[in-house]
């Protein structure tokens, strides 16, 4: 990667903007008039996910990175009372988001759950969708037919529970401790802070308390079926660039095997890393490279 003068870098400082008349929030790298990648973060993170990655690409392709922050997550807001946050409803944040920025067919750079949107995206409307970069995830959490009715059961009878308080700790560090001690993969201190930071308010006592929608939290209502995630992955028309960790959560798990291979134009790079390699400082420089070399033709 080329070298950054400091001066580069506080012009690659990210900038607030809010979209959507106000409902998502979102980070932006780069000139304003370069050509825009949205990027889309996995469930429970936000738009700092991209935070150590946007920076480089946007030098080395001369491009715009607009980081999104899912409804309920990060400064978006949350959705309406007595509503559900289903997997398909963040795909109309990205088509919200486009039609604030005036796109017309997106390029998407996106993590985890934000990986599963953007298949969704990709698969039910081809012409929106130009190419996907996806990191450690394809296709989406799924569900076997069998069991469509104890999921559904799951997902009423803790919708019916009332809601539990945001939580709340002394300082940003105990913030950064517990998702350290209880995230559903394994992130170090260093990798989620900027996370962390951005999901987190200041308390009128000092305190800092999670700004993330505790409703997320909550089992899905239903769930797409195995056999529906093959169908939607292998509708993709778009080329995809999937970059997975060694210590990810695809590997060769049957499943993640047969998602790769109903995918049609897959390239396929695993790297050094974790589930959050983007974010990671010791693997974020390869993930840059990989799409640099990937994509850096089409851009230029």
């Amino acid at each position: 990667m080329p070298h950054t003068h400091p001066s580069a870098v506080r012009a690659l400082a990210p900038q607030p903007l809010l979209l959507a008349q106000g409902r998502l929030a979102a980070l932006s790298w780069g000139r304003a008039d370069a050509p825009t990648w949205l990027a889309l973060h996995g469930w429970l993170d936000n738009a700092a996910s991209f935070s150590r990655l946007a920076p480089l690409l946007v030098e080395a392709l001369d491009i715009r990175i607009v980081a999104l922050d899912f409804r309920g997550h990060g400064h978006s807001t949350h959705a309406p009372a007595g509503t559900d946050y289903a997997l398909w409803d963040y795909c109309h944040d990205v088509l919200d988001a486009m039609e604030t920025l005036g796109i017309a067919q997106a390029n998407l750079l996106a993590h985890s759950m934000g990986a599963a949107v953007s298949c969704l995206l990709a698969a039910a409307l081809p012409e929106r969708v130009a190419r996907l970069t996806l990191i450690d995830g394809l296709g989406a959490l799924n569900t076997p037919v069998e069991e469509t009715s104890s999921q559904l059961r799951k997902g009423l009878t803790a919708y019916r529970r009332p809601l539990s308080r945001a939580p709340r700790y002394p300082d940003i560090e105990s913030a950064v401790a517990a998702r350290v001690a209880g995230g559903v993969t394994t992130v170090d201190s260093i990798t989620a802070t900027p996370l962390v930071e951005r999901n987190t308010q200041p308390t009128a006592d000092g305190h800092v308390q999670m700004r993330t929608d505790s409703r997320l939290l909550k089992p899905s209502l239903v769930r797409f079926t195995p056999e529906q995630v093959l169908s939607l992955l292998a509708a993709i028309q778009a080329p995809v660039l999937l970059i997975e960790g060694e210590d990810g959560i695809l590997g060769e798990r049957s499943s993640a095997v047969q998602a790769r291979q109903a995918v049609q134009g897959l390239t396929r790079e695993v790297l050094s890393g974790g589930h959050h390699l983007h974010l990671e400082p010791r693997a974020v420089a390869q993930v840059a490279a990989v799409i640099v070399h990937h994509w850096g033709s089409v851009e230029r």
